[in-house]
């Protein structure tokens, strides 16, 4: 026998109804947070996601001043500013490192070095996105090579840019000095000081010795500023605006090339040094340290081999006998008896 159910419709109306209130409660419920959170992040906070926005299109670039010429007392210039073309890489930007060094090495040439002094730069703290020099001093064709093949090469890029340059080598390095790369302990300096920072955010050179290294403050300049627009894949598209640095200031010594040189080559082929003073106003004529060395190898990085040859020679190159080298003085009459010469 079946037992057939009576169905009770007006219940089942009923439970219909409360669940469809249920179930509009939820999405009204679920709406109603939509909009809020809408409302939330379009009208609240609207200011700072508009912040984020400009700032993922727009950046703010340093620009490098140029730094200050060195000059003689007759004008004649002893360090200069020569252009010269780098490749660099923006890590961030390549997707496969290995292989594009690889390429680049096909192409332009990548030495040992170069590599060693790539990982040790990009091992510095820097900006995000901060081009980081792979090579430096790239000739016409290298340029050409690699802008042909610049579709191939996402984050790599050719930068032009000033090195300084020192027109008579080896006879002012000792009271010149030289400039070089920004190494860690130089940057952990910078870091010390707010101002320093931003000075040096655009420069990857900083005096090391001598001249170079006592004036530095006043050769390196102020840096500038430009505000630039780039599209989703870092690409400059535009500059928005502009601040152009400020140089560095020129300096002129009181040295004289011609009497420098001269002591040059009066003492080629030995050791020794020569300090020449204007007796009037205790200026310095000409403070030469023979034998010397080559400052412009030291201002795109000196290679190893080369700079063990300095460091492991007998001549001691690197000594600078007219500043730091100890001498007997000799006869301590001889100056009194000069000066009854002179008063007689």
């Amino acid at each position: 026998m079946w037992e057939q159910s009576i169905r009770d419709k007006a219940y089942e109306r009923r439970l219909f109804r409360a669940r469809a209130i249920v179930a509009a409660v939820l999405v009204v419920s679920a709406l109603l947070t939509l909009a809020w959170r809408m409302t939330y992040l379009q009208v609240t906070l609207h200011e700072k996601y508009q912040d984020l926005s400009e700032n993922n299109r727009v950046k703010i670039r340093p620009i490098a001043p140029n730094r200050g010429l060195i000059y003689d007392r007759n004008g004649v210039l002893l360090a200069e500013n020569i252009p010269a073309y780098s490749l660099t890489l923006v890590p961030e930007k390549v997707d496969n490192l290995q292989e594009t060094l690889a390429f680049l090495d096909e192409l332009v040439g990548v030495s040992e070095r170069d590599l060693e002094q790539f990982e040790k730069r990009s091992s510095y703290r820097r900006r995000p996105y901060e081009p980081v020099v792979l090579r430096q001093r790239l000739s016409e064709e290298e340029i050409a090579a690699i802008m042909v093949n610049r579709f191939y090469l996402p984050g790599v890029d050719v930068e032009a840019q000033l090195i300084r340059h020192y027109p008579h080598g080896d006879a002012f390095a000792h009271v010149l000095g030289y400039v070089g790369r920004i190494n860690q302990r130089d940057q952990e300096r910078i870091e010390d000081d707010e101002e320093s920072q931003r000075r040096y955010s655009a420069t990857s050179h900083i005096g090391k010795t001598g001249i170079e290294r006592r004036y530095e403050d006043i050769l390196h300049g102020d840096v500038g500023y430009e505000r630039i627009e780039t599209n989703a894949r870092g690409r400059l598209l535009r500059t928005m605006q502009r601040e152009n640095p400020k140089p560095g200031t020129d300096l002129t010594l009181h040295l004289d090339s011609r009497l420098q040189l001269l002591a040059a080559e009066l003492l080629e082929g030995r050791r020794g040094a020569v300090v020449a003073i204007e007796v009037e106003t205790g200026g310095i004529l000409t403070l030469y340290s023979n034998p010397g060395y080559d400052p412009n190898a030291f201002v795109t990085g000196i290679s190893f081999d080369d700079y063990e040859a300095l460091t492991s020679s007998l001549d001691k190159p690197l000594f600078d006998r007219a500043t730091r080298g100890t001498y007997p003085p000799a006869s301590t009459l001889k100056p009194f008896v000069g000066l009854a010469a002179l008063e007689a």
